[in-house]
């Protein structure tokens, strides 16, 4: 089992309290420094450009600078995003982002990808937000242009949405045959299919009987497209709350930044004691579940992050 984890960058108005943006800045990256020493194996950014649930006019840390930073502060944990927008970027541009990181980093990118949902965000930010159908074939050509132009010399491709004749992306990835790709996304008719064709990594959630119904279904795309199910490293990304005591768990009622009801929240997420945690992710190793990136419902607190790494993380390795 691998663990990853977010570290604050403002999306979800965790550094609301926070007045000074330096001072904002400087928690994420204690934060980032903090879960490299108590041995997580990744921290992980948001590609968001304004808060959720409704843009605030609060900080919210651009992804790619944040991990170049972030790289620059740390020597051993990976860094990744879960997920990175396809629409966001020019496919040629994001290869370069991608190979650059993985250089400056010493080899410790794990590239993100999805086909984007946030639609007010697109609008606000002069981006087209086409149908899903589209934004996904869009992911598609997004991930084969990336690692054409991370391994060909002079990288050629015409598709439905891009093109690119004799593009060159030097310096190449450090990682070889390339950095990890996750893709992130659930959609059963198309991206879960992008996912068995290109994914080292898939990312989707759901309670207990939604991640296996979602497994069974990459099997299949798997089954149909001659690839091994078993080399795509299933992982979860959910929230996650943890106390010593289960009262103060209780007592402090959802955490949820989309006012989901409690006991929904507490049943799709990683919230409870750490014994109570452990036996959550026993049940979704189980399923096939093989890493965990779950994000901390209490930062700018860190007793979540060191609970986990200190009490659960152990029992898993």
């Amino acid at each position: 089992m691998i663990f990853g984890t977010f570290v604050p960058q403002g999306w979800k108005m965790e550094l609301a309290g926070i007045a000074d943006p330096q001072g904002k800045w400087a928690k994420a990256v204690e934060i980032a420094e903090l879960a490299e020493q108590l041995g997580y194996d990744s921290v992980w950014v948001y590609d968001h450009f304004h808060n959720v649930p409704v843009p605030a006019h609060e900080t919210v840390f651009e992804c790619w600078t944040t991990l170049a930073a972030i790289s620059q502060r740390t020597s051993r944990i990976r860094l990744g995003q879960m997920v990175g927008c396809a629409s966001y970027r020019n496919p040629g541009l994001l290869a370069k982002i991608t190979s650059n990181l993985d250089v400056i980093s010493g080899g410790r990118l794990d590239w993100g990808v999805g086909a984007g949902w946030y639609d007010h965000e697109y609008r606000a930010y002069g981006y087209e937000f086409p149908p899903a159908r589209d934004r996904i074939r869009m992911l598609r050509e997004t991930v084969e242009i990336v690692k054409l132009m991370w391994s060909e010399a002079d990288a050629h491709y015409e598709g439905e949405f891009f093109t690119i004749t004799g593009a060159q992306c030097d310096p190449k990835p450090l990682q070889q045959p390339h950095p990890p790709i996750w893709i992130g996304g659930g959609g059963e008719q198309l991206t879960l299919r992008v996912v068995a064709r290109h994914a080292d990594r898939a990312n989707f959630g759901g309670k207990p009987h939604e991640f296996a119904h979602k497994c069974e279904v990459l099997k299949e795309h798997c089954r149909a497209v001659g690839r091994d199910y078993d080399e795509i490293l299933k992982t979860w990304s959910p929230e996650v709350f943890i106390r010593e005591d289960e009262r103060e768990i209780e007592a402090g009622g959802t955490r949820s930044f989309w006012g989901e009801p409690y006991d929904s929240w507490r049943e799709g997420n990683l919230v409870g004691t750490p014994e109570q945690v452990y036996e959550k992710i026993k049940a979704y190793e189980a399923l096939g579940v093989g890493g965990i990136v779950p994000w901390c419902s209490d930062y700018p607190e860190t007793e979540t992050l060191t609970l986990l790494a200190e009490k659960v993380m152990p029992e898993l390795r």
